[in-house]
């Protein structure tokens, strides 16, 4: 069952990030993905001013927490014994799997290479290649998918 779970929700996580980009408009409410370069670019280009806005990572940090929270739980009901270990462990297997995969699939191979991510100003492919912040967000993650399944290993338990 944790097997098709994860499978289920990599394939979802692809498509919500594959239907998210493909404009300008839905390009620029990822700002902060883009290397360096690519945001000093943008904010040069006038037609993009104040179409984007740059968020905080502790806000980032905290809004993914809970929406990890509220969605791990969901999945951690077919899974859960009364035993916190396991559902922690599930849970943790859950998260570090969907990360791994958001780091090697989504960010290093897709997301880099994709022409669906460029915005139309700055074609240049060369501006998104930087692997710096996906690298950094996958480090991030790796803290909050463990205090998430520890969270909802915890409530797990309590059911």
């Amino acid at each position: 069952m944790l097997l098709i779970e994860t499978v289920m929700l990599c394939a979802a996580f692809f498509g919500f990030c594959y239907l998210e980009t493909g404009t300008d408009q839905k390009n620029l409410k990822n700002y902060s993905s883009y290397p360096e370069k690519a945001q000093d670019r943008i904010q040069e280009i006038v037609e993009y001013r104040g179409k984007f806005k740059e968020t905080g990572r502790a806000y980032i940090w905290a809004a993914n927490f809970l929406v990890f929270t509220v969605l791990f739980l969901l999945f951690g009901i077919p899974i859960r014994q009364e035993n916190f270990a396991h559902n922690f462990i599930c849970l943790l297997i859950l998260g570090q799997t969907l990360n791994v995969f958001d780091l090697l699939v989504i960010d290093l191979l897709w997301w880099r290479n994709s022409k669906r991510i460029r915005l139309s100003k700055i074609p240049q492919k060369e501006l998104y290649k930087d692997p710096k912040k996906h690298i950094e967000a996958f480090i991030r993650a790796l803290l909050l998918y463990f205090f998430v399944a520890l969270v909802d290993g915890y409530l797990l338990t309590l059911f």
